[in-house]
């Protein structure tokens, strides 16, 4: 079955340019498009789309807020949110990741990159790019823990090895980097970024590098 798509951005030629690209890959489908942050919960409930395309800045309800009533605590609908944001990474995008989405990509990325960011958030994995995610959180290091702040219970939990695995996963790296970083395979990095999620009740590895780095498990630069 096609994966269906919700199209959201307050700019018309955009949402045309996005309809061009997905409607050419047969396991895609545009179901339909919205203007802002109120039309995208209407369509939402009325289409039940798969994926949101969500950008940031818009009239009426930004992107932050209709993300968050879309994904937010007692929301059991299959949509799942991957936000839009500009080249010098929008302000709001972190709050979008916190709000519940499951990753970001640049307005400017390629089609490929589009149409498979689109497939791994569907698929119920998380849209992490490192080179995006190190830059993003680097730019927002001041309002993260400095590492003086007590640890979260919740890291007692873990296991020194999900310890490990989430610290790499902060890093932004994919399953098949921390396999070889580690010296294990890649189903057993599931395993462990598994047990990582459900030990700390996390919906996905966006917020579990939002939460490592929040916890002053990991800081902005640190290797």
């Amino acid at each position: 079955m096609a994966i269906r798509v919700l199209l959201v951005d307050d700019q018309p030629l955009l949402r045309t340019g996005f309809r061009m690209i997905l409607e050419a890959e047969s396991d895609l489908a545009v179901v339909g498009e919205a203007g802002d942050g109120l039309q995208a919960l209407d369509q939402v409930r009325a289409l039940q789309p798969d994926v949101v395309l969500m950008d940031i800045r818009m009239p009426r309800m930004d992107g932050v807020e209709a993300t968050r009533q879309i994904t937010g605590p007692g929301r059991d609908g299959p949509a799942k949110v991957l936000v839009l944001t500009t080249f010098d990474l929008d302000e709001y995008v972190v709050e979008a990741l916190r709000a519940g989405a499951s990753g970001f990509l640049l307005k400017d990325a390629p089609a490929n990159e589009l149409v498979q960011a689109i497939r791994v958030v569907a698929a119920g994995e998380a849209m992490l790019a490192p080179s995006i995610t190190r830059r993003l959180l680097d730019k927002y290091a001041g309002h993260l823990p400095s590492g003086e702040e007590p640890v979260p219970d919740a890291l007692g939990t873990l296991t020194e090895r999900e310890v490990e695995v989430l610290k790499l996963v902060a890093r932004g790296l994919s399953n098949a980097e921390i396999a070889a970083d580690l010296f294990v395979s890649e189903t057993t990095v599931k395993t462990h970024v598994g047990h990582v999620l459900t030990k700390l009740g996390l919906r996905d590895r966006v917020q579990a590098a939002v939460y490592a780095y929040e916890s002053g498990l990991v800081r902005p630069g640190a290797q």
